[in-house]
């Protein structure tokens, strides 16, 4: 569906047209740039409220900067709707996230004016540290690199790294802070009361806008004079917010806060700012959600709302007339809230995810015993850690894409100590249209290669709850849990806690002939595959391995004894996954059966439905039973090892 771009944006397809109008046109683009946004989204999803929040920003740097050959890096890319738009995909925006379409972030392979492939956060500042480097380096002056990074983003430890390295170089460098007290959920932490209260200061920002003619005509008389009103500036700074300003004490020339819908003024702000040296921080203040009002009132829901009515703003649901399973993560969030009503040890921790992880659920529940850090990973992990230290029972959520971020942690603060804190693994496996920068892949791999560690998957939500209970019981040392996207398969999942013995899988059919080892919810899947081959007289056996560590020896030995042909199913990379632990207990026991591994192979998986991922990747339910089909007739392929 096309959408009408308003009568500029129509016009513009690439910076160089936003160029050609005067800073009084700015105003309209700006407008309808927000409304084409709010046209599209409503329609085909996606996210929605960080865009709108900066669009005048955008507007404002692609009319100033030299795009592409000044480098704009936009931190995570939830935001950069508005510059794709504008940089020659217009035309093509509708295709957003759907497959072989435009990617949902930023990404070097798509546009020139992407410098940097994003989709985690904390990384803007890092990278365009980089280029600045770079490009002092060759020798190139005239460029501006500029990292757009919000003030949730700017909570992670590398954002405060590269600060701290930024201040010593010389590079020209523009760090954008984004300041909407927003991430997904409400920031929270020390910065986020530091930024207000610069925000908020009357005293500092009336004297700013008095003083700042002043100063800009006495920088005039030549660098002396220059010198003193840096140290005039600083001080004004310093005196009227209380404190030295954070910012300053890092080296860098702090400038704001400036209003982040005021295009004209944006514009400005950022043409003086070409023309000073250095790294610069603009203190960028904008509203997340902005020119919409449900999305202005609410915006967490509207981060990402999927498809609704831009008029009345009913975000639309599938509509079912059957009881639907309901997601993982509410199972999870609302299991975790039981478990803490019979264990006064448990505590919650999530960084920055609480409504998407559900741990939001527990929060209000136990405010006391729940703990949103910020987006900081690592400091998640050994903060679980020291909780555990003390004998409480930390169950750390984070997504499985962005558990790689906290590896080091995860072995040093918690493997090496046995320390049991609980890692529920959300998004594991393919996550649909984040596409590779959100899918859990690897968990399996790096977990399972962790002395002392516990890795487990259910297969479905009884089974999460049953983990859930399980690993908070006395003396499990550190556990993994990991967990897919969306919606599970039970109605009736609500069921009383069982203890599920530690490396023991299960038998879900038999059969004859060979045999599926399954990992996790994936192997649902499996079960859709049996009940086709069924009809054509193949009648695999399917079993629920249910760890990947500890493996289940005793089942394995059943299973490679009686069926000479074994395939195994993972929702995980095949390097280091289930089917390689199978293949290594194969060959440390010398068995020689015939195995094919169907899982995420050495490729990297664009976005796509999640169903099209699996069936893209090869692991889906069709996969599973092609595969059955040709091992009952003897044919091998190219997934089998023998």
């Amino acid at each position: 569906m096309q959408f009408d771009a308003g009568e500029l944006l129509s016009k513009i397809n690439d910076p160089s047209d936003l160029k050609k109008l005067n800073e009084d046109q700015l105003e309209q683009v700006s407008q309808e740039l927000r409304q084409y946004i709010i046209d599209l989204v409503s329609v085909n999803g996606g996210h929605f409220a960080a865009s709108l929040g900066v669009v005048e920003l955008t507007v404002a740097l692609h009319y100033v900067m030299n795009t592409p050959y000044d480098q704009l890096i936009w931190d995570v890319g939830h935001q950069a709707y508005g510059h794709k738009i504008l940089t020659g995909r217009r035309d093509s925006f509708h295709t957003n996230r759907i497959v072989n379409g435009l990617s949902g972030f930023p990404k070097r392979g798509e546009s020139e004016y992407d410098a940097f492939g994003v989709g985690h956060s904390s990384t803007s500042i890092s990278a365009a540290l980089g280029m600045a480097v770079a490009s002092h380096i060759k020798g190139e002056k005239d460029r501006q690199h500029i990292a757009i990074i919000g003030d949730g983003a700017m909570t992670g430890g590398m954002a405060f790294e590269a600060l701290n390295h930024a201040g010593i170089e010389k590079s020209n460098l523009l760090v954008i802070l984004n300041d909407n007290c927003m991430s997904i959920d409400p920031n929270v932490g020390a910065l986020k009361e530091y930024l207000t209260s610069i925000t908020t200061s009357k005293r500092y920002n009336r004297f700013r806008d008095d003083i700042g003619a002043i100063l800009s005509k006495i920088s005039e008389m030549g660098p002396n004079a220059l010198g003193a009103v840096k140290k005039l500036e600083k001080s004004i700074k310093g005196t009227l917010l209380k404190n030295a300003n954070l910012f300053e004490s890092l080296n860098f020339r702090y400038f704001g806060p400036v209003d982040g819908h005021d295009v004209k003024k944006l514009a400005k702000t950022l043409e003086d700012l070409r023309h000073i040296p250095g790294p610069k921080l603009l203190h960028c203040v904008t509203m997340k959600g902005k020119g919409y009002a449900l999305a202005e009132k609410d915006q967490t829901k509207w981060h990402a709302p999927g498809l609704f009515d831009k008029i009345t703003g009913e975000i639309k649901k599938s509509a079912s007339e059957k009881p639907t399973a309901p997601k993982y993560q509410d199972v999870f969030g609302t299991t975790l809230v039981e478990l803490a009503e019979m264990n006064d040890k448990i505590v919650g921790i999530t960084p920055a995810m609480p409504s998407g992880s559900s741990m939001n659920i527990m929060m209000k529940a136990f405010p006391e015993r729940s703990f949103d850090v910020g987006i900081a990973e690592q400091h998640a992990v050994t903060f679980s850690a020291g909780l555990a230290t003390q004998g409480l029972m930390p169950f750390c959520n984070i997504y499985s894409s962005f558990m790689q971020r906290a590896f080091d942690q995860v072995i040093h603060d918690v493997a090496l100590q046995k320390l049991n804190v609980v890692f529920c693994l959300d998004r594991a496996g393919v996550v649909g249209a984040d596409g590779p920068t959100h899918h859990g892949a690897y968990d399996i791999a790096f977990m399972r290669c962790i002395p002392n560690m516990t890795v487990s998957a259910p297969m479905n939500e009884e089974e999460l709850r049953n983990l859930m209970y399980t690993a908070q019981l006395e003396d499990k040392g550190p556990f993994v849990i990991r967990y897919p996207r969306g919606n599970g398969v039970m109605i009736d999942w609500k069921k009383p806690f069982k203890e599920i013995e530690i490396g023991k899988g299960r038998l879900i059919q038999d059969g004859e002939g060979l045999a599926i080892l399954s990992f996790g919810a994936i192997g649902n899947e499996a079960s859709k595959a049996i009940l086709q081959l069924a009809e054509e007289g193949i009648h695999p056996a399917h079993y629920d391995l249910r760890f990947a560590k500890p493996l289940d020896e005793e089942l394995l030995h059943k299973v490679l004894q009686k069926f000479e042909n074994i395939i195994t199913v993972e929702d995980g990379c095949l390097q280091g996954g289930i089917g390689s632990a199978v293949l290594e207990f194969m060959a440390d026991h010398q068995y020689s059966n015939k195995v094919v591994r169907l899982g995420i192979p050495d490729a990297i998986i664009e976005h796509a439905e999640q169903k099209d991922q699996w069936n893209v990747a090869y692991y889906d339910a069709e996969a599973i039973a092609t595969e059955c089909r040709k091992l009952a007739k003897g044919i091998k392929t190219n997934a089998m090892v023998s």
